[in-house]
């Protein structure tokens, strides 16, 4: 088994270290917060009293962090100096692009191999190690990665050169949140025509109108499968992460010279949704704003 260095113990780093010290790898965790840390050594993971510590003799190390401002200086100042050159370093943030193909850049010329890994999934699948990762690197890096990843996901896919898993995850997040929103308002379209909603759930999930944002994640509490809504919207895949992964897909396209309009309409939609208080509600709980006479069953009883 691989001794793993592991930094940051967030929502989703908190349920990944576990299923590698699961897996009976030696994980060494490191976080800034010291709740975090503890609930990391409650399941199996050593503590390490920072990110350069527990990056020493590491066969593997994967980073989990924020944004890309904090990947670039966590690699900088601690892992490139600290960890063994035969290490995989493993990025599993979802971070622009430009930040990741630069530090894979700066791994690869201080003798480092390295992948982006950006995950789908939410908080749950990172619990359960359902997650999917989307690696960007080489192929002898992904070869590497695997069975680290394997340990935490149910699909591990070779997205392509470096930089790759970022966009394709970014990819995918602007299409779900633009189906999403498309998905909140038509479910308020057919309750304002007069239609049973759990009658048009039953048309529309098989019919040509069926995504997964309707068939495994409906906005509506009580029609399809359980979901956030049922829950107050509590729980799942937050406003303000779906915000902050449209931006960045906004960024990439401006880069890139695509013309993504339902994209900025639906980063507009999310940006005016946070504003309103919404961000730690999930990212299906924008149903509320495009239709505020509809309240979920929580809200009529409160």
């Amino acid at each position: 088994m691989a001794k793993i260095a592991f930094i940051g113990l967030g929502h989703m780093g908190g349920g990944m270290a576990p299923n590698l010290a699961k897996a009976g790898h030696e994980v060494r965790a490191f976080d800034l917060s010291e709740d975090a840390l503890k609930r990391a050594v409650e399941h199996g993971c050593t503590a390490a009293r920072s990110a350069a510590e527990a990056c020493k003799d590491a066969d593997a190390i994967v980073t989990m962090l924020p944004a890309g401002k904090h990947v670039a200086d966590v690699y900088r100042s601690a892992v490139f100096a600290a960890a063994p050159k035969s290490a995989i370093l493993i990025d599993c943030s979802t971070i622009d692009v430009a930040t990741a193909k630069l530090v894979e850049e700066e791994a690869q010329a201080d003798g480092f191999t390295m992948v982006d890994a950006p995950v789908s999934g939410g908080i749950a699948a990172a619990q359960g190690g359902t997650l999917t990762f989307m690696v960007g690197g080489s192929a002898e890096g992904f070869e590497q990665a695997r069975p680290i990843l394997e340990a935490m996901g149910k699909a591990v896919i070779h997205a392509g050169a470096a930089g790759s898993g970022q966009a394709a995850k970014i990819c995918n997040n602007m299409l779900l949140g633009a189906t999403m929103a498309a998905t909140c308002e038509t479910f308020v379209l057919a309750g304002k025509l007069g239609l049973d909603l759990q009658t048009f759930y039953d048309i529309a999930s098989k019919a040509s109108g069926q995504s997964w944002s309707m068939t495994s994640y409906c906005p509506v509490p009580g029609v399809g499968p359980e979901t956030p809504a049922d829950r107050g919207y509590e729980g799942g895949f937050a406003a303000a992460l779906m915000l902050k992964d449209l931006k960045l897909a906004m960024a990439a396209a401006m880069e890139a010279g695509a013309y993504t309009p339902m994209g900025g309409e639906a980063e507009e939609l999310y940006q005016r949704f946070v504003d309103l208080g919404g961000g730690t509600k999930d990212f299906s709980g924008i149903i509320k704003m495009i239709d505020d006479s509809w309240k979920p069953p929580e809200d009529d009883q409160g």
